[in-house]
C-alpha cells in the first residue's frame, strides 16, 4: 500500500501550478462538466443515498457518521487521481489534463456568474416571471414577494457568499496542502455538498445536518475572510485599468464595511465577502427580517448584479494568482 502512496508526494510545485492554471482555463471555456461525470454529483448521490436511509432516532449521530463516510468517500476520489497523476506510463501532458479536470470540478466561476447576469439581462428587459423563476438558483426567499431592488440584492448577495464556499475555499486547501491538495479540495467539497444538501434548520434536518454544517463554518472560516483582500483588490484593479468606472468602485468602502458590519449576518462567514462586495459597489444588501449591509447606500439595481459579476471575476482571477504564488513559493523546495 505504501509503494501506491509514496509517489504522491514526488508531485511538485510546477506540476500543481500547472494544474491549477489549466483547471481555470476549463471553467472559462468549458464550464460544469456533464452530470454524470461530475464527482461533485457522484458526492452528492453518495450524501442522497444514505440521507434517505437516516433514522428517526439518534440523528445528530448519525449526521457525525455521514459527515466522516462523505469525507471519506471525497478523500478516495481524489486518491484515486492523484494515483494516475503519478504513473510513468501517462503521458505527462495527460496527466496535466486529468488533475485539471478534477481540481476544476471542485470550484464553479462560470456557472456562478453566468445566471447571475441572466437575471439582470431578464430585469433589464422587463422580463420579471423569467427573473424570479431563476431566482432559487442562488437563493430561497419566495421570489413573488420581492421588488426588483431585492432580486437584485438577493442576487449580488449570493454571488458574493459563493465566490468564497464554491472558488476560494477549494483552491486554499488545494494550495495549503501541496501534493495532498487534491485530497484536502475534495475532503472540503464532501463537506460543503453535505452542508448543501442536510445543513439546515428546519425540523427535519436541524439534528442530522448539525456536524456538517459546523465542519462548513469552520473549513470557510480562514477562506472567508481572505476574500475581502481578493474583492477590495479587484475593485482597485478596476479602480485602476477602467478610468469610466471609477466612481463606481470603492475600496476604501469595500475595506471599511468588511471590517464593521460583516458579523451582521447569522452566518459566521456568508457577512465578510458580502459587507466587502457591498461597499465596493456601494449598494445597500439586504434581507427581509434579517440583516442590512450599506444602509447608507440605495438598494442595487440589475446593472448592479453585472458589476458585481465583474467584481467577483476578477477577485477570482487575482486569487488564482495568489495561491499559484503560494505554492511556488511553499513547495518550491519539494
Amino acid at each position: 500500500m505504501l509503494d501506491l502512496i509514496i509517489p504522491i508526494f514526488s508531485i511538485d510545485g510546477t506540476f500543481l501550478i500547472y494544474v491549477l492554471i489549466l483547471a481555470f482555463v476549463f471553467d472559462i471555456l468549458l464550464g460544469e462538466p456533464p452530470a454524470a461525470v461530475h464527482p461533485v454529483v457522484w458526492i452528492g448521490r453518495f450524501v442522497q443515498f444514505f440521507k434517505e436511509r437516516a433514522p428517526v432516532n439518534n440523528r445528530k449521530l448519525y449526521g457525525v457518521i455521514l459527515a466522516v463516510l462523505t469525507m471519506i468517500f471525497s478523500s478516495l476520489i481524489a486518491v484515486m487521481i492523484l494515483l494516475v497523476l503519478t504513473s510513468v506510463i501517462i503521458p505527462e501532458a495527460v496527466r496535466l489534463l486529468i488533475g485539471a479536470y478534477f481540481l476544476k470540478s471542485t470550484f464553479a466561476i462560470q456557472s456562478l456568474l453566468n445566471p447571475a447576469k441572466s437575471i439582470a439581462s431578464d430585469i433589464l428587459n422587463e422580463r420579471y416571471a423569467q427573473a424570479r423563476e431563476k431566482l432559487p438558483i442562488f437563493v430561497s426567499r419566495d421570489p413573488s414577494t420581492l421588488s426588483e431592488e431585492q432580486v437584485s440584492s438577493a442576487v449580488i448577495e449570493s454571488v458574493s457568499e459563493n465566490y468564497v464556499d464554491g472558488i476560494i475555499t477549494p483552491l486554499f486547501y488545494y494550495m495549503l496542502l501541496g501534493p495532498l491538495g487534491l485530497v484536502a479540495a475534495y475532503v472540503y467539497k464532501g463537506v460543503n455538498t453535505l452542508d448543501s444538501m442536510i445543513g439546515y434548520k428546519d425540523e427535519e434536518h436541524i439534528e442530522l445536518g448539525y456536524f456538517s454544517a459546523k465542519m462548513d463554518d469552520v473549513l470557510n472560516w480562514v477562506p472567508a475572510r481572505l476574500s475581502i483582500l481578493f474583492i477590495a483588490g479587484s475593485a482597485a484593479i478596476i479602480w485602476l485599468l477602467f478610468p469610466a468606472k471609477k466612481g463606481t468602485m470603492d475600496v476604501r468602502s469595500s475595506l471599511r464595511l468588511a471590517s464593521t458590519q460583516s458579523k451582521r449576518t447569522p452566518s459566521p462567514n456568508s457577512g465578510y465577502p458580502m459587507a466587502a462586495a457591498s461597499g465596493a459597489i456601494k449598494v445597500r444588501l439586504e434581507k427581509p427580517n434579517n440583516y442590512v449591509l450599506g444602509e447608507q447606500y440605495a438598494l442595487p439595481k440589475p446593472e448592479d448584479i453585472n458589476r458585481v459579476s465583474q467584481l467577483i471575476f476578477i477577485a477570482s482571477i487575482l486569487s488564482f494568482a495568489a495561491f499559484a504564488a503560494a505554492i511556488n513559493f511553499a513547495w518550491i523546495w519539494y
